[in-house]
């Protein structure tokens, strides 16, 4: 009896669909996998976007950006990310900006988490992760590299909130910052003196 039914669904089979039983199964076969692939990727993505919603719902939000005023590049290393409870700050062109709401990707782990806590001026204008380049310092930079920054500055200035501006440090020049500047001192000191004294100290 099923013998029977099978071979009456071959023909079938091969009547309506000019298909051989064999070839007519691979393409309903093919069919249903492309059907299930298909569907399975946008369930997924139906279900990551909505895990994602879920996500942010738990998250807190972000506290508004604390305003840090004038610190020095050694206190901005301190808003590197490493602190959850503390602001994730980054500076160019001695302008602090609070990119907390980017933590994923100045955040540690994130793709630019070597700029955080810095000023990477010179790093974002020659598009560099190289160490030496991150650094405020834009001095021998060409034009195309000047306007790469300016882009950047831009970007910040109308997403982010400026928080601080980096203390900028004056070379002090007197007899305690070196041995250079302190025979720079005496020699000005013992040339109007003119007496063999002060030449023997500058000696």
């Amino acid at each position: 009896m099923g013998l029977q039914l099978w071979e009456t669904l071959k023909e079938e089979i091969t009547a309506y669909t000019g298909l051989s039983p064999a070839t007519f199964f691979t393409v309903v076969a093919l069919l249903w996998a492309i059907y299930y692939v298909v569907t399975g990727l946008f369930g997924s993505s139906d279900d990551h976007h909505q895990r994602s919603r879920a996500f942010e719902e738990q998250m807190e939000p972000l506290p508004p950006p604390v305003q840090v005023g004038e610190i020095s590049e050694e206190e901005l290393k301190q808003y590197d990310g490493s602190d959850p409870k503390k602001p994730l700050l980054m500076a160019i062109k001695c302008q602090i900006y609070d990119v907390s709401q980017s933590r994923m990707f100045y955040g540690p782990g994130g793709p630019y988490a070597l700029f955080a806590g810095k000023d990477a001026s010179r790093a974002l204008a020659k598009m560099s992760f190289e160490e030496q380049d991150l650094t405020g310092d834009i001095s021998g930079l060409g034009p195309f590299e000047l306007d790469a920054l300016q882009d950047w500055e831009y970007k910040f200035m109308s997403k982010y909130v400026k928080v601080g501006t980096i203390k900028k440090t004056v070379a002090v020049t007197g007899g305690d910052n070196g041995n250079g500047e302190a025979l720079g001192t005496t020699e000005g000191d013992a040339k109007p003196a003119e007496d063999g004294s002060s030449q023997n100290a500058v000696a």
